[in-house]
């Protein structure tokens, strides 16, 4: 898959499956899986690092897991988060960012928010590189929201995302996450842009949908939120099998004679 091949779904009626990954093992599964396109989330901060949330991502944090995620899928359309101030600080400052993400491995980058940023976003694009966009719930602003907050709730905070969202396709996005909306505000965008519109907790009328690796494979049973399916109950899978591997160690029954070296 390219970046032109994400209109193309759009206008062919196909939907677009993408995962958030951030690591080598992880990536070379995905490589050989059906999944369209992977994305380096900056929420690896939380998952990879242990933050309580995105803002703690750095430039140099998302490049080094771009170059592994790149690295264990050189198959897949590899999408990059652009960190926490990293558009905000200047155009310079940014490009610099930019260029790290896209020289890491990055086929694109995608950018929080639209209202003042524009224009650096559309130097971007007119660079040469690939933004796609990002509204509703947007992490790296979670403190300005009060907390994970379903947004676009009332009819002027609708029209805001919407207008947000008419903006990004006009400053030359190729494509739009749509995060914790209401099914109808998602619905609405997706039929009023001609760009993809990739959702997550955003209703099922969006081009496509996004989840975390980890969170669809039920590595934290303890976090299922509204919008998330577990397609497997990967804690305690993994748990059993560790929990197999010591009782076989302290049992002297690993490792077998074949799994000895004469």
């Amino acid at each position: 898959m390219n970046v032109l091949d994400f209109s193309a779904r759009k206008c062919a009626g196909e939907k677009i499956s993408m995962v958030t990954c951030y690591d080598f093992w992880s990536a070379r599964i995905l490589n050989s899986s059906d999944i369209d396109t992977l994305l380096v989330g900056d929420s690896l901060a939380m998952i990879m690092h242990g933050y309580d949330s995105t803002v703690h991502a750095t430039v140099d944090m998302m490049a080094t897991h771009i170059a592994a995620v790149r690295k264990g899928a050189p198959g897949k359309f590899v999408v990059g988060d652009m960190p926490f101030l990293s558009v905000r600080k200047g155009l310079v400052n940014a490009l610099d960012a930019v260029a790290k993400l896209m020289q890491a491995g990055s086929h694109c980058v995608k950018i929080e928010g639209a209202q003042g940023q524009l224009d650096v976003m559309e130097h971007i694009i007119e660079s040469g590189v690939p933004v796609m966009g990002h509204l509703g719930l947007m992490p790296q602003s979670v403190q300005a929201f009060g907390g994970h907050k379903v947004q676009g709730r009332n009819k002027h905070a609708a029209d805001k995302i919407l207008d947000a969202a008419k903006s990004l396709e006009q400053a030359g996005c190729f494509a739009l996450v749509l995060e914790c909306i209401p099914a109808d505000l998602g619905k609405l965008i997706t039929q009023q842009l001609s760009i993809p519109t990739i959702g997550i907790g955003a209703g099922s009328h969006t081009d496509g949908q996004v989840l975390v690796l980890h969170d669809l494979l039920g590595m934290d049973d303890s976090f299922k939120p509204k919008f998330l399916r577990h397609y497997l109950c990967g804690n305690a899978s993994v748990r059993s099998a560790v929990n197999h591997y010591h009782a076989d160690v302290h049992a002297g029954l690993f490792p077998s004679a074949k799994e000895t070296y004469a």
